[in-house]
């Protein structure tokens, strides 16, 4: 079984409208910590920590570990799990994903590690974390496919109306992978911008369908560094965003061949790198 599902929660609420007040229930999402655990089966460690809305949580670890290099194929993974531990409640349990990996040795938990705060340093750039997604070897996104515009406008929509927790909560960010055709192909919903392209991809990676090399991915949120790499390391060709990219999202789209498409709504949006795949394009 992969998590609990649900990925909602009845909160109690007081309404306050036109100075009159009212007891009500409401739906929010979950939002609950994830660690995940990688190794050798027995010789697992701790990886990460995200929070995370519980649900697809085996997905979401097979994404995260293959997205930030730490696996690079289905074939090193041998059992993904919820813990075992008997001492550890209910709800604990479920709060600890292991990943057994075929015949690894145990790794150092990740310069990316979640589980603590990242801040500048000296010599630290963005050009160095470009540099270290290139020493992974990770290379440019090879050409193709094109796709019209039109279909790229046609996206949010589609995204907006398969969104089912984001319907019953109002606070859930969604990643979803289209055809070139504009067809939903798959879609996971979570708190975090990154965790939901997470799912997403350990989806992908589960299912054998890596690399996503015809697809369009499209995120609800902004288009962060973290998003854009992910992309890249999973092969999919163009990250659409309904809100804007950063900077350092702008330079690896650059450099790594990703076309990377901002504020994206109606028919508007702002292409940041175009990659020679969007089509029929009218300049005025």
């Amino acid at each position: 079984m992969d998590g609990r599902g649900g990925g909602k929660t009845r909160a109690r609420v007081r309404i306050l409208e036109a100075g009159r007040e009212r007891l009500a229930s409401d739906l929010v999402a979950t939002e609950e910590p994830l660690e995940i655990r990688l190794g050798p089966a027995g010789a697992a460690h701790p990886v990460a920590v995200t929070v995370r809305t519980p649900g697809a949580d085996f997905e979401l670890a097979a994404g995260f570990l293959f997205s930030e290099g730490l696996i690079s194929s289905r074939d090193e993974i041998t059992r993904i799990r919820y813990c075992v531990d008997r001492a550890a409640g209910e709800e604990q349990r479920y709060n600890v994903v292991t990943v057994d990996q075929r015949g690894a040795a145990p790794l150092p938990p990740p310069a990316s590690d979640r589980r603590f705060p990242v801040s500048s340093a000296c010599g630290i750039c963005g050009k160095t974390s470009l540099d270290q997604l290139a020493s992974r070897g990770l290379t440019p996104l090879p050409p193709g496919p094109e796709v019209p515009i039109a279909v790229v406008y046609g996206l949010p929509d589609r995204l907006r109306e398969a969104q089912g927790l984001f319907a019953q909560t109002g606070g859930i960010h969604a990643a979803g992978l289209f055809d070139r055709d504009g067809g939903l192909v798959a879609l996971r919903e979570d708190v975090g911008r990154h965790n939901a392209l997470d799912k997403l991809i350990g989806w992908a990676l589960l299912e054998g369908n890596l690399p996503l090399a015809d697809a369009i991915v499209l995120v609800s949120g902004r288009a962060s560094y973290e998003l854009a790499q992910k992309c890249v390391a999973a092969g999919a060709p163009v990250l659409c965003a309904v809100s804007a990219p950063s900077s350092l999202a702008i330079d690896l789209a650059r450099r790594f061949n990703l076309t990377l498409i901002g504020f994206l709504r109606g028919e508007r949006c702002n292409l940041y790198h175009d990659a020679g795949r969007i089509r029929d394009l009218e300049t005025i």
